[in-house]
């Protein structure tokens, strides 16, 4: 089976996406998933740029010989920093491959004075492995840190070229469409408008947000989905709290991130490094730290617990659901929010639990579930 391109991983993240927001209850849908373009904005969907992606790289590939394949290997890889950037044509052309492309980092310095004065830009991995793949040819070591330095008009025409071969127009593929694509398929992730704004390197935020529109039925969806999750945070919801990241300590595996809920409690979670930079977690990042009940103890206060558990809040029980086997405890905590613990009849008959005693409610840091709003 053929190696998958960064395009097939993005269409299956997009069929992925429509499954998902088919299975959601109606109203659920992503703000990004009901955003339309306006009609005189002209850009390529995701399926388009699929295939324009294909067409460069079918034809980078074709020719036998070395001169003509590194001519067109250079095209190839300024088509796709024009892909993945959103940058404009004359920033990509003004790259130097060695100094300006991190690609451990995974990153494009694009901007003033080949990236110093600019704007780092971060790329999609499987867009890493493919530039990465194209830099390795030895045709192209005579042209090193100058292999994105062509001629302007000559990468439109390739463009037009390929968008033809592609079955569209050959107006329909320009860098200025190239970047608009890019905003819209960013703005349709959900990505804020002003990281947009600023990966695209526009002076303005109208720019940005002059590519979108919503109709009235989507904006009243979309309200009604905010206002929800903002009446989630000030409620009591079970086994969850809402606030932000106080601190966070990393390690070199794992971290240790200290969070401030709203209600003005503590709540310790540990966490991979990796889910640190995925998750973009920082002080102040908003997240919701849920914890499931079968991983929540209970302790009568002033008796003994293990020192090992990080999380310890006081609260009162509230309910007892007792089953032949599995009883579920309801503590309410002194914030309101309302933790369930799920322990065994046998425990919870040796705990002696009833209504109203004071308890400890306790779960370890690897028990908790941070996610970001």
């Amino acid at each position: 089976m053929p190696p998958k391109t960064i395009e097939t991983e993005a269409l299956e993240r997009m069929v992925d996406s429509i499954e998902r927001v088919e299975e959601r209850p109606a109203g659920k849908a992503r703000p990004g998933a009901a955003m339309a373009v306006p009609g005189e904005v002209r850009h390529l969907d995701t399926l388009q740029l699929a295939t324009v992606s294909a067409a460069f790289r079918d034809w980078a590939g074709k020719s036998p010989r070395r001169d003509v394949r590194a001519s067109r290997l250079r095209v190839l890889l300024t088509y796709l920093l024009l892909r993945w950037t959103g940058a404009k044509l004359g920033e990509v052309l003004a790259l130097d491959d060695r100094r300006d492309l991190d690609l451990e980092a995974g990153v494009a310095r694009l901007g003033k004075e080949g990236g110093r004065n600019g704007r780092e830009v971060r790329l999609p991995e499987p867009a890493v492995r493919e530039i990465a793949d194209a830099l390795s040819d030895p045709g192209l070591d005579p042209f090193r840190g100058e292999i994105m330095r062509l001629d302007p008009a000559h990468i439109r025409r390739k463009l037009y070229e390929r968008a033809e071969e592609a079955g569209l127009p050959h107006e329909a593929l320009n860098p200025s469409v190239l970047r608009r694509s890019r905003a819209i398929e960013l703005l349709r992730a959900d990505v804020p408008l002003t990281i947009v704004q600023a990966t695209l390197g526009q002076s303005s935020s109208d720019l940005t947000a002059s590519l979108v529109e919503f109709s009235e039925d989507d904006t009243r969806r979309i309200m009604a989905r905010t206002l929800e999750r903002e009446a989630r945070r000030t409620s009591s919801a079970r086994n969850a709290f809402f606030g932000k990241i106080a601190a966070v300590r990393l390690g070199d595996i794992q971290a240790e991130v200290d969070m401030a809920t709203l209600g003005g409690m503590r709540i310790i979670s540990v966490v991979t490094t990796r889910s640190i930079e995925d998750l973009g977690l920082r002080p102040g990042t908003p997240v919701t730290a849920e914890i499931k009940a079968p991983l929540v103890a209970l302790v009568k206060s002033g008796e003994p617990y293990p020192a090992s558990i990080e999380n310890r809040l006081p609260g009162r029980v509230e309910e007892i659901r007792a089953g032949r086997v599995i009883s579920e405890v309801t503590a309410c905590l002194t914030d309101g929010t309302r933790m369930v613990s799920l322990i065994t009849t046998e425990s919870a008959e040796r705990l002696a639990l009833a209504n109203g005693d004071a308890v400890q409610v306790l779960f370890s840091a690897f028990a908790v579930v941070l996610k970001v709003d």
